[in-house]
């Protein structure tokens, strides 16, 4: 990403992973919510997957943690993509 752009909590990004640190990945795009809408219709993120939450709509004060707030990839060699 070239511009500084915002992220908050429920944006859907795309993030590339570096081949020299393993514990970094770098922001690649932040998806606009008509093209997250799109993805999930094509199959590309997960069907719990709640889209435009946010911060006002998905978090409570009573939410245990976050502990479901994440979305978990399975590893795929990326010549077969």
């Amino acid at each position: 990403m070239h511009k500084k752009v915002w992220i908050a909590a429920g944006d859907i990004i795309l993030v590339g992973l570096r081949d020299y640190q393993d514990d970094k990945a770098d922001v690649i795009l932040k998806y606009m919510p008509d093209e997250a809408r799109l993805l999930k219709a094509y199959g590309e993120l997960p069907e719990n997957t709640r889209l435009n939450e946010g911060i006002a709509g998905g978090i409570d004060e009573e939410d245990e943690g976050g502990a479901d707030d994440y979305i978990e990839f399975e590893d795929e060699d990326i010549d077969k993509i």
